[in-house]
């Protein structure tokens, strides 16, 4: 295996099962389930966020505009890496060289076979990281032991609040889940081994959470991470980033105008109860949608 590929031999071995509802008995009927809450009005203009241009990727690829924005408060090292390699345009022309159906699309080679890696050191691991009350948190769902909520756009587990008062530096782990759209750092053997190579998640895949650090999830474009050319590696011709940039580095006259559904907003949270409704006991947050609007 390369010294930067993507390491998931177990994480694919995983598999997920369902269980089936059970029959009636004796010919009884079954109880209607209950009417999920209509779905709330359209966002208002308080319900939005105008995310931080230096914090958003903006991917023109040959399948169409991906715009990814960054979360440094649960990776920071991971994005200021992403932003260098990105304004040194080591990623513009970069292809998909690695990509599965219903997992991930891996790119960021500078050799676009998964062996290469930037001139930089590699980096240390960053799978969970440290939360505060006082750092941006929208709680979703309360396990008791665990919290399930929102940092800007991507989803977080968290170990409970409660835990903050016993704690030194008054915080709790927390690592974010590998839904769709979530970016992640590729790597080696090694957990302290990436480097310039990353992956965007065209499905939820758990088994990597905790093994492999996300930075970022993609808020525009899904459907075309979702349309790459699939392949181990690709067969030529592969899809490619023709050129990325940091949005704040886009001159103003062709810069896109982007703006995100707030997750602290009315909107938000009465679509969250709207989808927990609709779920029931499957409810995750995977299922719930961060709206984008790009212009």
């Amino acid at each position: 295996m390369t010294r930067t590929a993507l390491v998931l031999a177990l994480a694919l071995g995983a598999a997920s099962s369902g269980i089936a509802a059970p029959a009636a008995k004796g010919g009884g009927k079954v109880a209607p389930a209950p009417a999920s809450p209509a779905k709330p009005i359209g966002p208002a203009a308080a319900d939005w966020r105008m995310p931080d241009p230096e914090n958003v990727l903006v991917i023109d690829s040959n399948k169409g505009r991906i715009i990814l924005e960054m979360v440094p408060e649960v990776a920071p090292a991971h994005v200021t890496r992403v932003r260098e390699l990105t304004r040194e345009k080591l990623y513009d022309g970069r292809t998909f060289f690695r990509v599965i159906d219903n997992f991930m699309a891996q790119t960021g080679d500078p050799l676009n076979t998964g062996a290469g890696g930037s001139t930089k050191p590699d980096l240390t691991r960053e799978f969970t990281f440290r939360r505060g009350a006082d750092g941006p948190w929208t709680p979703v769902a309360d396990q008791g032991v665990a919290e399930i909520g929102f940092i800007k756009s991507l989803p977080v587990m968290s170990q409970s609040s409660m835990l903050m008062a016993m704690t030194a530096d008054s915080k709790v782990s927390a690592w974010p889940l590998y839904c769709a759209g979530v970016a992640g750092m590729a790597r080696g053997q090694g957990e302290d081994s990436a480097n310039s190579q990353f992956f965007l998640m065209r499905a939820g895949y758990p088994s990597l959470e905790k093994r492999y650090t996300a930075w970022g999830r993609v808020i525009f474009g899904l459907e075309n991470v979702r349309s790459i050319k699939t392949g181990e590696p690709v067969a030529e011709p592969q899809d490619r980033m023709d050129k990325v940039r940091v949005l704040a580095d886009i001159p103003e006259k062709e810069r896109p105008q982007v703006r995100v559904i707030d997750p602290k907003s009315a909107w938000f949270k009465a679509e969250i109860e709207r989808v927990r409704a609709s779920k029931g006991a499957d409810f995750t947050a995977c299922d719930v949608k961060i709206p984008a609007e790009v212009k």
